[in-house]
């Protein structure tokens, strides 16, 4: 409530209330100290009282304005993408975008084939579709064809089928696969020779992953310029203030909505693209949590007509991993302070965990220093899983500049431990015994989500009691299993507490239908 204050001899309004009441009531009361006289409160009809509401709601305004740029002013406290975006640009840290799923496939072909097939970029597979879900579209993206000889593939026996299958030892062979479309040379304009010329990008979604300076890098996106019969290939950097006046440079400045832009240099940094020069883009776009899907959902030969014509079929043995959202405000204010104290150099432990959770699609990392220059990143993907070729390839390229010339680095899958558990609840009378054990299946299965667990983690049973019971219309809990992999079916760890190793991460039990909400739960003792 506002307060007119007596602070030697003058009257002191309390700024601290800016709302339109306060403001109004503040306005009156210094009013009737000034003008003894008037009493504005007691007729809505008088001009003086409609002047002072105008006064108040225009003050109510002004200090809410007031409040949003104070607050978007500091990194800690702000709100809107727009104003994380460019808080991070001051330590040279961007958001990053939605990261694609990957997999690798396998393809059958009929016994009489003795063809020779290409797969090359852009050729593509689906899931299937329905009213309530799309096709999820997956592409092979590697710049150099996937060449197949049907003639040097055995015939299966008990299919009658060749088959392109991945090699579990080596994990070479199939046909690795990313979420997402190509969009081949985009027209984006014609240069005029000006200084720090922009181009925007004809689609949203831009996927662009941190990589590192060696020959690998930023093979997500590919800039040209051409004129006349000269064609010209430009390198991503993530800035200008390093590019000599003739280096073919250019940078990726990404909004709050996802559209990004071109942007070339001005002559002094960066080069300047020649007037008249047609600038054409190919890149990728998509990404998201969408594409882990599970194995067996990528079935359909969607664009790669060598294999239509062949007869091949696809087989999808491993669950697609590793897509993500793009990064959020919240993450990217915890994580990037951490990225900035590494100085994008990988010299201990914790740099090497900063900078692999900066590469989208890396949901946990725990990093080993085995010896004074071997380095052990245990890796759990997004979505979970084991780690694919496409992701392990992104890490090795990223990690080229930022570790020491002698270091070597390892990419390793996490091991994961299943946990099982098993409880009975009872239902209040008044509640839908159904919904109620949904809610409950949930809260518990929230505690084995691959983003609330970590390395070494240790699991209480008191925290899945309270959880559950937290649900409401629940009577009562009783867990009769708490267990974790390898010991016996049925029995509750004495000490209420699952203790997990270093290199471990807890999960909900895979392929049993009973555990697969993350606990068997009984309601009212049916079983």
């Amino acid at each position: 409530m506002a307060e007119i204050k007596v602070t030697g001899q003058h009257q002191v309004v309390d700024y601290m209330a800016r709302d339109y009441d306060s403001l109004l009531r503040a306005m009156q009361e210094l009013i009737s100290s000034r003008l003894p006289e008037w009493r504005p409160g007691e007729s809505e009809a008088d001009f003086g009282n409609v002047l002072l509401e105008l006064f108040a709601h225009m003050g109510d305004i002004l200090s809410y304005y007031q409040d949003r740029v104070a607050t978007e002013s500091f990194l800690s406290t702000a709100r809107t993408r727009r104003s994380v975006i460019d808080h991070l640009k001051l330590i040279g840290y961007s958001l990053a975008t939605a990261s694609p799923a990957s997999c690798t496939l396998e393809l059958s072909f009929p016994a009489s084939c003795r063809a020779v097939i290409a797969i090359e970029k852009g050729h593509a597979f689906t899931t299937a579709s329905d009213s309530g879900a799309p096709s999820v579209r997956f592409e092979y993206t590697r710049d150099t064809p996937l060449v197949i000889d049907c003639g040097a593939l055995a015939v299966d026996p008990s299919t009658q089928r060749k088959h392109l299958r991945k090699n579990p030892v080596t994990g070479t062979g199939g046909v690795p696969v990313e979420e997402g479309r190509l969009v081949k040379e985009e027209h984006l304009g014609l240069s005029d020779g000006g200084r720090n010329q922009r181009f925007p990008l004809g689609r949203t979604g831009l996927i662009l992953r941190a990589a590192g300076t060696s020959g690998k890098r930023h093979r997500d996106i590919l800039v040209t310029t051409r004129l006349g019969d000269a064609v010209t290939q430009w390198t991503l950097q993530e800035s200008l203030a390093f590019s000599r006046n003739n280096q073919k440079d250019y940078v990726i400045e990404i909004d709050d909505r996802d559209r990004a832009t071109i942007l070339f240099g001005d002559g002094a940094f960066g080069a300047v693209p020649e007037s008249g020069a047609e600038i054409t883009a190919t890149y990728r776009v998509g990404g998201g949590i969408m594409g882990n899907v599970p194995a067996g959902a990528i079935r359909n030969i969607a664009d790669a007509a060598p294999l239509s014509i062949n007869g091949a079929t696809v087989i999808q043995s491993e669950a697609a991993t590793g897509g993500a959202d793009r990064e959020s405000i919240e993450h990217a204010v915890m994580h990037a302070p951490s990225v900035f104290r590494s100085l994008k150099r990988a010299v201990t432990e914790e740099d090497y965990k900063a900078l692999a959770l900066n590469l989208k699609g890396v949901a946990k990392v725990k990093a080993v220093a085995d010896s004074w220059n071997r380095v052990t990143l245990h890796v759990a993907p997004e979505g979970g899983g084991r780690v694919s070729d496409v992701l392990e390839e992104s890490l090795l390229a990223y990690f080229e500049d930022k570790r020491p010339v002698t270091t070597l680095i390892r990419i390793e899958d996490v091991t994961y431990v299943p946990v099982w558990i098993s409880a009975e609840i009872g239902v209040q009378s008044h509640y839908p015994r159904e919904e109620v054990r949904d809610k409950t299946l949930a809260a518990a299965g929230a505690l084995l989500a691959l983003p609330r667990v970590d390395f070494g983690q240790t699991l209480y049973l008191s925290k899945f009691y309270e959880a559950m019971e937290a649900v409401e219309g629940v009577a009562f809990v009783s867990i009769d299993e708490f267990r974790r992999e390898g010991e016996a079916p049925g029995t509750v760890a004495p000490s209420g507490k699952l203790i997990l190793e270093d290199h471990e991460i807890p999960v909900v039990p895979d392929g049993n239908a009973d555990y697969a909400h993350g606990m068997r739960l009984r309601v009212d003792g049916s079983r």
